[in-house]
């Protein structure tokens, strides 16, 4: 029965190389880094070229900044079971905004960050890496434990609907078609 329920799910052989889109979903330090990269590249270019004042614009380019955060951290915890989201997903929240803090860093140095429509100054930069750090964390936790439940009662509706009472049911047969041997050949 142990061999049902292994503890890494690495032990699944590769039929082909994963695309690069694959591998770098599956590393976890690899997509927090892109992830931070592009969405301060992305903030500094919406308040570098829109409308602080307008509400509409801040809120749309926050919304839109969200979403982008919550995809990338999906496309990474699609690839692990939901066991491991518990460390993964605040481990990503630090990673992913720690890496927003140091572009910002860079950016306020060469005179390219922006806090509404002035020009960030390192006076700004650390009370500014604390409200990074808050809001991904904030926004990242509840999104997972949310995603975690919804994942977990569709798993438990498509369990039932296939009339099985676990997936180590379906495990199992799996297991018990290949390890047959072949019926012989009617004569």
């Amino acid at each position: 029965m142990a061999d049902l329920f292994p503890r890494r799910t690495i032990a699944w052989e590769v039929v082909e190389d994963p695309t690069a889109i694959r591998r770098l979903s599956n590393s976890l330090p690899e997509m927090a880094l892109v992830t931070g990269v592009v969405l301060r590249l992305y903030r500094a270019y919406v308040l570098s070229h829109g409308s602080p004042e307008s509400g509409l614009w801040v809120g749309s380019t926050f919304v839109l900044g969200a979403v982008l955060l919550l995809v990338m951290l999906t496309a990474h915890l699609a690839n692990f079971t939901v066991r491991h989201w518990w460390w993964r997903a605040p481990l990503f929240a630090a990673l992913e905004s720690g890496t927003e803090i140091m572009m910002s860093l860079a950016l306020t140095a060469v005179g390219l960050e922006k806090i509404g429509s002035g020009v960030a100054e390192l006076s700004d930069w650390l009370p500014g890496a604390a409200q990074v750090l808050a809001w991904r964390v904030l926004l990242i936790v509840p999104f997972t434990v949310l995603l975690a439940v919804v994942v977990t009662i569709v798993r438990r509706i498509l369990v039932s609907r296939e009339n099985r009472t676990s997936t180590a049911q379906r495990v199992s047969e799996a297991h018990r078609a290949v390890d047959e041997p072949p019926a012989p050949p009617a004569a």
